[in-house]
């Protein structure tokens, strides 16, 4: 039995969207507006564990799937395989096989960004958005790579990633140092000023969020950041990514100018009940990047979780855990 195994409920199969997707479910199947918990990049479905146990311990249906690229769910070896459309629909292929009409989804990260998209693709199946530490992003006038690279730079974590096998080999080479490096705590004390995905390079500079270059160079003995995962939490990422690499996650990031390209001419408005649960100490995604978003999102609440970096439902669960419940308890009641 592997780590994952023992700290998950018995994982589920589905053949949805041409692949097969596994998932973790919990509650009373078919009751009430199930929670479907998408992750992001470096995760799994395994991120969601403590959530899982909550919405059990609640009596809400709640559903994590290991997404497309990633854990035990297919990898497709063609990147266009990675695009909003079939990241969206793979979703609505599971509310379909688990017999849900409409579901809560609430994403982190990448995850994040699938989420506030089923509103807007798939207005039928979606009765609610929950916003981890990502906020709604409007799409922006012109290819949203060629405005990370002219302001951020080649070696921007985002941009990076388009050079095909690149950041795959560097993280690919040793998973248990990349994952050492993602899955730390910020250091104590108040926040930074932290510009997130606005940052600008300075001319002769590096270039901000240079995060496979920080991996290369990376030493766990030195860093002083504290951990928020047990041993056996943090094996769990490790052996997975050990099995399947990093680049079905990376495909994702492969997609940003398709997805961009597809969604020309689609309105930027979300009007099911929203939550945007923000981080205090995320650096890529800070509270900040929250500003603005109710000219796009017409039923928003926002809640800020203390004292956390960017993984925040693993860094601070009781705190996101009340945040959803209240939430869910308030808009969605059974």
């Amino acid at each position: 039995m592997s780590t994952l195994d023992r700290l998950m409920p018995p994982v589920r199969y589905a053949d949805v969207n041409g692949i097969r997707m596994a998932y973790y479910e919990v509650g009373p199947r078919g009751q009430g507006t199930p929670i479907v918990f998408c992750h992001g990049f470096p995760e799994l479905a395994f991120s969601w564990r403590e959530q899982l146990k909550a919405c059990e311990a609640a009596g809400i249906w709640a559903i994590a799937p290991d997404q497309r690229g990633y854990g035990l769910t297919s990898q497709p070896e063609t990147v266009s395989d990675y695009d909003m459309a079939h990241l969206t629909g793979d979703l609505v292929g599971l509310l379909d096989h688990v017999g849900a009409k409409k579901a809560v989804f609430c994403g982190h990260d990448w995850g994040g960004i699938v989420v506030w998209r089923m509103p807007i693709l798939h207005p039928d199946r979606t009765a609610g958005v929950i916003g981890l530490n990502t906020p709604y992003m409007a799409r922006p006038p012109v290819d949203p790579i060629a405005i990370m690279r002219a302001r951020m730079g080649e070696d921007m974590y985002i941009v990076a990633f388009q050079r095909y096998g690149e950041a795959d080999a560097v993280l690919n080479a040793n998973v248990r140092k990349a994952m050492d490096f993602f899955m730390r705590r910020p250091l104590d004390g108040p926040p930074a000023a932290m510009a997130g995905l606005s940052a600008q390079k300075e001319e002769g500079g590096e270039s901000p969020f240079a995060l496979v270059k920080m991996v290369q160079a990376y030493d766990p003995a030195v860093d002083p950041r504290p951990f928020f995962l047990s041993d056996d939490e943090f094996e769990a990422f490790v052996e997975t990514f050990e099995r399947t690499g990093f680049t079905g996650g990376i495909n994702w990031y492969r997609n940003f100018t398709r997805n961009w390209e597809a969604s020309e001419g689609v309105e930027d408005k979300v009007t099911v009940p929203s939550l945007m649960i923000m981080a205090e100490k995320d650096a890529v995604l800070p509270p900040s990047a929250a500003d603005g978003m109710e000219a796009y999102v017409s039923d928003l609440e926002k809640v800020l979780v203390r004292d956390s970096g960017h993984w925040t439902q693993q860094e601070q669960p009781e705190a996101v855990n009340n945040a959803i419940l209240d939430w869910m308890g308030r808009r969605f009641p059974k």
